[in-house]
């Protein structure tokens, strides 16, 4: 059986990554280690101080760096040199496995011939909002599927879509392919993704593995959020360019109010409505951050560390 590590990049960790690591220490297909890439040292010091929780779990390891040393592509390429398995899952902090059974299903489809990254689908929490449930149900379907080149007409920028919230990679594949992009604002997970299928692999969504993984973001987070994203897709014209995001984001749009008026919610269309157009505001002064102010791309941007 292959052997399998754990990458967590953590900044500022709470109580929900105590619980992330309680259940994969449950996973019936056992975890090799537990690598994680720790953003300042003093956020993870304030959680655990006082606690056995590295006795506790002897397969953790903890690698610290500052906040100047993060990027979404270094550090995760940090995180999988650490490991010396056949695969490797890069999941986030606040991403909840939902049963035993999650690491299990992506090898089953990791396994699958060709196949160099498989992706969970993602759960709403119950205390979501109804947008979210809807957000996550439209990119998280109860099927399963393997996207390769040929689906690309069909399915356009979704054949890329991935996402590192909890996700296992082929580690012979990734090596060839050279791994995520060192340096990036956002995206790393897609910009892998579609150098596979370019190469000719293939991205396995696996319905069967659940991960708990939803935010509550006000329309002001929604704008920096999507601002980023923008940002990425603009300093990579050779996987965005030729395929446009914008017509997914409508029938996201198209979807919500149409579940929303049919479940008897039409007093919030209104909201969702508004939140959809920071959403696609700060996407689209992304894409041309270029032509902006240095300091107020700064100001609009999530991740303001990475304009230093």
């Amino acid at each position: 059986m292959d052997t399998i590590d754990v990458i967590i990049p953590v900044y500022k960790p709470d109580h929900k990554f105590l619980t992330l690591i309680e259940r994969l220490e449950r996973q019936n297909v056992p975890v090799n280690r537990i690598i994680v890439i720790n953003t300042e040292q003093k956020y993870f010091d304030r959680l655990f101080y006082g606690t056995s929780f590295l006795k506790e779990y002897h397969n953790i390891i903890v690698k610290h760096i500052s906040k100047r040393e993060f990027d979404h592509g270094k550090t995760r390429n940090r995180g999988v040199k650490e490991s010396d398995a056949d695969c490797f899952l890069m999941m986030t902090q606040d991403a909840v496995p939902a049963d035993e059974h999650m690491v299990e299903e992506l090898l089953g489809k990791l396994h699958q011939d060709g196949v160099a990254v498989a992706y969970a689908r993602q759960l709403a929490a119950e205390d979501s909002s109804e947008e979210e449930k809807i957000a996550r149900a439209f990119n998280y379907p109860a099927e399963s599927a393997v996207k390769t080149k040929a689906d690309l007409e069909r399915l356009g920028i979704k054949t890329f879509f991935c996402s590192n919230v909890c996700a296992a990679y082929n580690r012979r594949i990734f090596d060839e392919l050279g791994g995520f992009v060192r340096r990036t604002i956002f995206n790393e997970d897609m910009l892998y993704a579609a150098k596979a299928v370019e190469a000719g692999y293939g991205i396995a969504y696996a319905a069967e593995a659940e991960v708990y993984h939803s935010h509550s973001y006000s329309c002001a987070e929604q704008f920096h959020r999507n601002f980023d994203l923008g940002v990425s897709q603009a300093e990579h014209p050779e996987v965005f360019a030729a395929y446009p995001a914008e017509s997914e984001g409508l029938r996201l749009v198209r979807e919500t109010v149409r579940h929303l008026w049919e479940s008897g919610m039409k007093r919030r269309i209104p909201y969702a409505i508004v939140q959809s157009g920071c959403r696609y505001m700060g996407y689209l002064f992304g894409k041309h951050y270029r032509r902006l102010p240095a300091k107020l791309v700064v100001a609009m941007s999530a991740n303001k560390a990475y304009w230093r």
